[in-house]
């Protein structure tokens, strides 16, 4: 069921009518509801893998009680790997075995044997990646023994598969979301209408921003051959915008619908695009899974303490990792090693926090400073993001050596709608870059009236352009 759906438009009010009337004053019936929501949600994907889901639940459901139980600690060991090893061996099989068994033959190609490897057709289950790594997070929390295991298995199981953030995050903690979970929820209509806001707002970065632009991206870069350089180019800012709005799009309708319920998300975007350099870009997207690495991974390897070898050694680590979480594809693994690559200076000369604040915070316009590095910030991302996007890393190299072809400075297509969108998409996106969300300022600044039409105008336009139902890019991580 796609957020963009007629199903999700009549599912969803079903569950908000039930949850604040039905089940208004009973925070164990309304937690009942949001599982079987949750549970509803999900199979209509594909019911076969609801197992998959319900199984991963309870292993670490039961496995975090038996670590808070275990006497000694090599029995505390025991019951967490087990957990962490089931859950990365089915990540591993459904995700990566036909990578590595195709990587594996490939290499010994090269000594002069050859092996046929037996392949895998299996859908990938949807948001494995994702709910994975709600529970990895449990599970080594309990371990480091910074929560105590939850009791109650359908709070917990709640926690992992409530519906708005099940299939594309944000990746959520314990620490943030159960206690929510657990506490007495009473209908905020100020937070609702907010919510809803932020619904429009995704809908129209997913369907008029996102799918707009990769109409147009997936034409140039399925037959890059027959494109211009300058047409090249296009293809990688379409693209960009694309997966931006596409994700970020999820994102906010995942928040928004969250706040009908009474539950507040983790944000998830922070307007990366208007970043000055890449340690700004890297806290500003896909934030859930960026802080998830940072506190799993990076610190744990020993973060920025004992000097150059370490960070880099670390900072490597995390962005291969990250870019092999996407993907089974070498393609993800160079895209994670190029931004480790953007972000080095800043690691070695210790710049990586120089721009915590918001970019010309209480300000109209940027510096010309503040512009130069946001515009070469954001040429780097659009660099990398070629490799995000190729289906093999010759396509990759091909695409980028057709832009830099004497063809650069011929003129590009024209497509003055869509051009007009995107102007008006990063004006909208500018003016609220200090709210959690773009829209969220007009409240601010604008009289009653003229904020409903405006609402008004982005559903006409919402639907104007909806053409089907067009899956989100992250629904295949």
């Amino acid at each position: 069921m796609l957020f963009n759906s007629s199903d999700f438009a009549i599912f969803l009010p079903i569950v908000f009518v039930l949850y604040w009337f039905v089940a208004r004053n009973n925070l164990r019936f309304q937690n009942i509801l949001l599982l079987v929501a949750s549970y509803f949600f999900y199979s209509c994907w594909d019911w076969r893998f609801l197992f998959l889901l319900v199984f991963s639940t309870g292993l670490d459901y039961f496995t975090g009680i038996k670590m808070a139980e275990a006497k000694t600690q090599p029995m505390k060991k025991f019951w967490f790997w087990l957990s962490v090893g089931i859950n990365l061996s089915f990540l591993g099989v459904f995700k990566y075995y036909n990578f590595f068994a195709e990587s594996f033959a490939a290499s010994v190609a090269h000594l002069g044997w050859v092996v046929h490897p037996t392949a895998l057709n299996v859908i990938l289950p949807v948001g494995i990646s994702f709910y994975t790594f709600h529970g990895l997070s449990y599970v080594i929390d309990i371990y480091k023994d910074r929560i105590r295991p939850e009791k109650d298995f359908v709070d917990y199981a709640v926690f992992v598969s409530f519906f708005p953030l099940l299939v594309a995050g944000p990746i959520e903690r314990a620490t943030h979301l159960l206690p929510q979970i657990q506490s007495k929820r009473v209908f905020d209509y100020q937070a609702s209408v907010d919510g809803l806001r932020q619904i429009l707002w995704g809908l129209f970065k997913k369907i008029v921003i996102a799918d707009q632009c990769a109409r147009y991206a997936n034409g140039i870069f399925d037959h890059h051959t027959d494109y211009s350089g300058a047409d090249h180019v296009l293809g990688a800012l379409f693209f960009t915008l694309q997966i931006y709005g596409d994700f970020s799009g999820y994102s906010d309708i995942a928040l928004g619908t969250a706040r009908l319920f009474g539950i507040e998300l983790l944000r998830n975007f922070a307007f990366p695009y208007f970043s000055r350099d890449i340690a700004e870009f890297w806290r500003r997207w896909h934030i859930s899974l960026s802080t998830w690495f940072r506190d799993y991974l990076y610190i744990p390897l020993g973060g920025s303490k004992g000097g150059n070898w370490m960070r880099i050694r670390n900072t490597f680590i995390i962005f291969i990792v990250s870019g092999f979480w996407h993907g089974a594809n070498w393609t993800f693994i160079i895209w994670g090693f190029l931004n480790a690559l953007y972000i080095m200076p800043s690691i070695l000369f210790h710049t990586n926090r120089n721009n915590l604040d918001i970019v010309a915070q209480g300000r109209h316009l940027p510096t010309v400073r503040e512009l130069i590095a946001m515009l070469v910030t954001f040429s780097l991302t659009v660099l990398a993001w070629i490799f995000f996007r190729a289906p093999s890393v010759e396509f990759a190299f091909d695409y980028i050596g057709a832009i830099f072809s004497e063809s650069l400075f011929t003129k590009p297509m024209i497509k003055m709608q869509l051009y007009l969108l995107i102007v008006f998409f990063i004006l909208v996106e500018w003016f609220g870059r200090e709210k959690p969300y773009a829209i969220a300022r007009l409240e601010l600044h604008f009289p009653k009236p003229l904020r409903i039409a405006f609402y008004y105008v982005l559903a006409l336009v919402i639907f104007y352009f909806s053409r089907g139902e067009e899956q989100f890019i992250y629904f295949q991580f």
